[in-house]
């Protein structure tokens, strides 16, 4: 699948460069977009989990973004805006550059440091700079570009081994308990629990991982009478007409799931929600002509809320460790019972898809304005046809409504996750000024 993303990647990439040979901005939105799918498709070859996958997406946005924001007044650098982000003023040394090459180079030298099979990117950067010297950019300009880049990304870099994620995986191994109402490890795969710790990295708006904690999950019960039984019946009797079953599928986004042919189990290419969301902000972008520069901003304002909201997300997650429908309903009413979506590695409550989905939304809708229709073609390339929306949040709405089609979460978790989204997205927005 996708086996000519790389080739396409390439060929958006060299348009800025054939465009003119002169300082003057060349590059588009397409140009960050090729780089974002550049970084998913590595992702999915790396089977990034979504949380990891939002730290990537941001520290990538955040270096061409720093640079926008030296050379165009209406942006201002996140300096004294984002928690601990350092002053990455330009040194006067560097000189003879284009400042949009430079951003593209900051996001490709962030992305291939920090992917674990991030030299793939290296191709694809160094064609992009060939192909400027074939259309007769100076060299001299070039180099100068380059070298802004590094510089850029070598602080946003430390930036991001400074967040914590690095001291992660000194922790203790997590543990899942084995006791009623808990979420432990579902088939086929009965996959460990993905980042446990994630809560611990250090957020980009929020004060604290808690700061928009939910009210506490439906408590689990095996008694008929109880408020989780019936919540849970719910999943179970759900007889799902066909385009519930298509709304499921579109928003699954699982990079875990995978397909047990008797053997062996293979895995399927799936991209990430917050790739999802991401490739939505690049079709709104491209439909109201965003400039290179306003697009980056919508990027790396998206990127970093997906970021936040993950880390609030999965701080409730395994606080309240609830269990997943599947192993419920399997335990208490049907042994062989088995949700449409594949069940994903870590506890239920909240939503994941519910809480990004309300933040992404909230910030598109910020930026791009309220009833902004689109067509959502982010999983042709899976197999699966364009759907058609008229707002950001309708489309969020159904994001985590899917899960509960699917089966793999229960109601509480889906409309609770939505409101701390909601939460996480207006606060972001505040920070940065929005």
């Amino acid at each position: 699948m996708r086996k000519l993303t790389g080739f396409i990647i390439l060929l958006v990439l060299i348009t800025g460069c054939r465009q003119r040979r002169t300082d003057a901005p060349v590059f588009a939105n397409k140009d960050i977009n090729a780089v974002i799918t550049g970084m998913t498709d590595i992702m999915i070859h790396d089977v990034t989990n979504p949380p990891l996958a939002a730290r990537f997406y941001a520290y990538a946005c955040l270096a061409g973004y720093e640079v926008v924001a030296q050379h165009n007044a209406q942006f201002k650098s996140m300096h004294g805006v984002l928690n601990d982000y350092p002053d990455l003023r330009k040194q006067d040394s560097i000189s003879d550059y284009n400042y949009q090459l430079s951003a593209v180079l900051a996001m490709l030298e962030t992305a291939s440091q920090m992917q674990p099979s991030g030299s793939r990117l290296r191709a694809y950067e160094q064609r992009l700079l060939d192909s400027c010297k074939e259309q007769g950019y100076p060299e001299a300009m070039i180099n100068g570009s380059k070298r802004y880049a590094i510089a850029t990304s070598k602080r946003i870099l430390a930036y991001a081994k400074a967040d914590g994620y690095n001291k992660i995986s000194n922790l203790p191994r997590y543990t899942p308990l084995k006791e009623d109402g808990y979420w432990y490890p579902t088939p086929p795969a009965f996959m460990a629990a993905v980042e446990p710790y994630f809560k611990t990295v250090r957020p980009f708006t929020l004060d604290s991982s808690a700061q928009f904690k939910p009210a506490p999950p439906v408590s689990f019960s095996a008694d008929k009478q109880s408020a989780f039984f019936k919540l849970m019946e719910k999943n179970y009797k759900e007889a799902l007409p066909p385009e519930h079953k298509a709304i499921a599928a579109f928003w699954d986004c699982n990079p875990f799931a995978v397909q047990d042919n008797g053997h062996l189990l293979v895995a399927l290419k799936k991209i990430s929600p917050g790739a999802h969301w991401l490739g939505i902000a690049a079709i709104a972008a491209e439909k109201t002509k965003k400039s290179f520069d306003e697009s980056m901003q919508v990027y790396t304002f998206v990127s970093v809320g997906l970021m936040d909201a993950f880390i609030c997300c999965w701080d409730e997650k395994y606080r309240s460790n609830r269990v997943r429908p599947e192993t419920a309903i399997r335990k208490l009413i049907d042994p062989a019972w088995v949700p449409l979506l594949q069940t994903p590695p870590f506890p239920e409550y909240l939503s994941g898809h519910s809480v990004i989905s309300a933040t992404s939304a909230t910030v598109l809708t910020r930026l791009f304005g309220d009833g902004f229709h689109y067509t959502d073609s982010v999983e042709v390339d899976y197999g699966l046809a364009p759907r058609n929306y008229q707002s950001f949040q309708q489309a969020a709405v159904e994001a985590g409504v899917s899960r509960f089609f699917g089966g793999i979460h229960f109601m509480d978790a889906i409309d609770n996750g939505r409101e701390q989204g909601l939460k996480v997205g207006e606060w972001v927005l505040k920070k940065v000024g929005k």
